[in-house]
Parts: structure tokens; sequence; C-alpha cells
């Protein structure tokens, strides 16, 4: 769809070395520079575009008009004041971003990072929030694996072994246990949980799907060298999203390392 006008904004389709990019630029004149918005649509990485209508209608132009923001564009925007926003997968795309982009001296440092209802990690797909949202749409547990194996051009029949954790070695279960246990997550988000029996390694299963051990795929698995030179961070939650536990535990690992981070829950929120 094409740009739609707005009284308040300047709307424009662009490309930013060859990535279409939509801009959201306010009207009203600034005496200063403004700051700057990125934001990464989610998508699972495989669906939508610049011209999803939620995000052109709600997000992208709530933010450029309640935060006096450039949305996407680098147009008068303040370097030191950039902030890197995304859902979903999105969310994955920003944490990712922010990490590789903490250890940079050459470029300004990004403000801040926005991760709404961001995926994370690609080890368990059977924490308290899995189990609880198992079968609740638009995101089911099912589908997020589905989406996954998509995503990285793999065959679906990987879906059900993943699942249940089988491609996941026990010296890989040792090593981030640390990070992403259940045993992390606060009470009152694990009523009725029940803990999953061991799964059955299966080392073809492994050897067919590395990548979700990346921290491009899995940020929640960066060392802690990538976590602390991470930018202010806002995470936003749902009570009724299998990608819940995900977030709540970004937030303690930022936390542990020092970072500060704003949080918000929606308890009757869903994906």
């Amino acid at each position: 769809l094409p740009a739609c006008w707005d009284s308040q904004l300047f709307i424009k389709d662009l490309h930013f070395d060859g990535v279409p990019i939509r801009i959201y630029l306010p009207r009203e004149p600034s005496a200063s520079q403004r700051r700057g918005v990125v934001f990464i649509h989610g998508g699972c990485g495989i669906f939508g575009s610049i011209s999803k209508e939620l995000k052109e209608k709600i997000i992208c132009r709530y933010i450029a008009r309640k935060s006096d923001s450039v949305v996407v564009s680098t147009y008068g925007v303040d370097p030191a004041r950039i902030i890197v926003c995304g859902d979903s997968a999105g969310g994955t795309f920003t944490a990712t971003v922010c990490q590789v982009l903490g250890g940079r001296t050459d470029i300004p440092k990004i403000r801040a990072q926005v991760l709404i209802y961001p995926f994370l990690q690609a080890l368990n797909f059977n924490l308290p929030s899995h189990q609880k949202n198992a079968a609740v749409g638009f995101l089911s547990r099912e589908r997020t694996v589905h989406f996954i194996l998509k995503y990285l051009n793999k065959d679906s029949s990987l879906k059900e072994p993943i699942l249940a954790s089988s491609h996941v070695p026990e010296n890989i279960n040792l090593k981030y246990r640390k990070w992403i246990n259940p045993d992390l997550i606060p009470d009152v988000f694990k009523l009725g949980y029940k803990p999953p029996l061991p799964a059955l390694f299966l080392p073809q299963v492994h050897e067919e799907v590395p990548e979700l051990f990346e921290p491009w795929i899995s940020p929640l698995l960066a060392e802690d060298a990538a976590i602390c030179g991470l930018p202010d961070t806002c995470i936003v939650t749902c009570e009724h999203d299998v990608l819940r536990d995900e977030g709540l535990l970004y937030k303690k690992r930022l936390e542990d390392n020092n970072i500060h981070v704003t949080w918000h829950h929606v308890e009757k929120g869903f994906h």
C-alpha cells in the first residue's frame, strides 16, 4: 500500500542501502534535532512489510506524533538519541542489532532499545508461558517453531523434536541453564506449570539446526560481554503470549549486568 496522508506527519517511502523503508516525519518544525526511532516490524522474518496496516496506522504514526520523533529516517535526527524498536521477530532483530553495535566505537551508541513481546531463544519451548499459551492464537507454540524453520529454510519435519528439546545436547543445556531456566521466572507466572520429562537428544536434529544457538536467532544466549554493552531497555510482555517468559528472562539477564530496564506487562494482552 502507498504511504497515506497525515495532517501531522510527512510520510514517504525511500530505500536505505537497498532496504525499503517508510519515514514518518513530524510536520511541525523543530528548534533542535529530534530523536530518531528505527522500527523493525514483526512477522517471523517471513511476513509483512513497511505497509502493514497495523504498523502504518497505529504504531509508527503514534510514536512519531507522541514522542515528536522521526521514525526510521536520519533526517534532522540527533545521533546521540537514536532508539531501535521492534515487535515479535522485530524485537529479535532489535536485540541482535543492539548487541552487535554495543561494542562499536566508530559510531554513536544506540540510546535505547524497545522490545515488544520479542522472540529471544530457540533452546527451550517448554517454559511456563509455552505451556500456558500453547494453543493461544495468533502465535501458538507449534506455529512459533514452524515459522522459525520456514525463516531458516529448514524441513518442517524438525518441528516436533525441536518442540521436545531433542535438538539440545546436554552440554549446551548445562551451559545455558543459568540464563534459560523456569526457576528464574517469578512464581506468579508459573501457576499450573509442570516441568517436562527429560528429552531424548537426537544428534541428527542438532546437526540440522546449529543456527538456533546463535545470538542472531537467540539473543538470550549472547555472552555477557555483548550484554554489558547494551543501552537502556524497555521490554513489553503479554500474559497470553508463548513468548512472555523470554522477555522475563532477558529482563533478568540485563538487570544482572546492570543495564537499566523498564518493564511493561499487559495482563490481558496477547501476541
